[in-house]
């Protein structure tokens, strides 16, 4: 698994840019180099097992956005959602929340950054996929980890916006 200090593996995400003007029409999927948009940049990212899950729906990604602007105080560029599934259902789950911009919502559709993090959930056995992944969240400044924290359970206790917000 990925350590704090370790660069992060280069990887080809999917996003749909955030347009207030599309109300239900949907947008066109953009490719997310993490290498080259992200070199710059201190990211919050965190992942989750699944869009519209009631976890992540009621409470993981509902406070990043509420705590938007403390990110911002802090010195936080991005904050990114990322989950296994496609750029057109991240989309979907981010306009149903209202998060607008304050969270760019990706998609890791073949699941190759949780893959190459080791934050790959197996959930196969409750007939959920093989590759979803871990509810995690990291701090990254430069394309280096300087913050990790994987759920060892349910709950957020490491991956919430509140204990990240501490680790900034």
């Amino acid at each position: 698994m990925i350590q704090v200090g370790n660069k992060i593996p280069e990887s080809i995400l999917t996003y749909i840019p955030y347009d207030p003007e599309l109300k239900d029409a949907c947008g066109i999927p953009q490719p997310l180099n993490t290498d080259e948009d992200w070199k710059d940049k201190k990211v919050v990212l965190f992942g989750l097992p699944g869009a519209f899950t009631p976890t992540c729906s009621l409470q993981h990604l509902p406070e990043y956005a509420q705590r938007y602007k403390e990110f911002k105080d802090k010195g936080v560029d991005l904050i990114v959602c990322l989950s296994t599934t496609d750029a057109f259902v991240m989309d979907a789950w981010g306009r149903s929340l209202g998060v607008k911009d304050k969270v760019l919502m990706v998609a890791d559709g073949n699941g190759d950054f949780v893959k190459d993090t080791g934050l790959v959930l197996d959930l196969s056995a409750k007939r959920m996929g093989a590759i979803r992944s871990q509810r995690f969240a990291m701090v990254i400044d430069h394309l280096k980890v300087t913050y990790l924290g994987v759920e060892p359970g349910g709950g957020l206790t490491v991956s919430g916006a509140s204990a990240v917000l501490a680790h900034l």
